[in-house]
């Protein structure tokens, strides 16, 4: 069984999103950092993580991933604000 998160990154003017699944949160984060992980993030400068969800398995992280990338961008943002209402990045929580 390998762990999943389901993530959702955001540009410094905060107002792009990027929703993601991984097994390994900062490999792929630090691959956004650099401009490796998509080229919409790249383009964009798409790189700090405002909200995720952990799993127990990586399948269920992906579900979420199709899920949430059919909602409409309101549901995102009020999803996002429930746990971080300050829109911080989120990252320092996995180093």
């Amino acid at each position: 069984m390998t762990k999943g998160y389901f993530y959702i990154l955001s540009n410094s003017t905060r107002n792009l999103l990027y929703a993601g699944a991984t097994k390994n949160v900062i490999k792929r984060l630090r691959l956004h950092e650099l401009g490796m992980a998509s080229v919409f993030t790249k383009k964009y400068h798409i790189k700090y993580l405002i909200y995720f969800e952990e799993f127990e398995e990586i399948g269920e992280a992906f579900k979420r991933e199709k899920q949430i990338k059919n909602w409409h961008k309101d549901w995102k943002w009020n999803l996002i604000k429930e746990m971080n209402p300050e829109l911080l990045d989120l990252r320092h929580r996995f180093e």
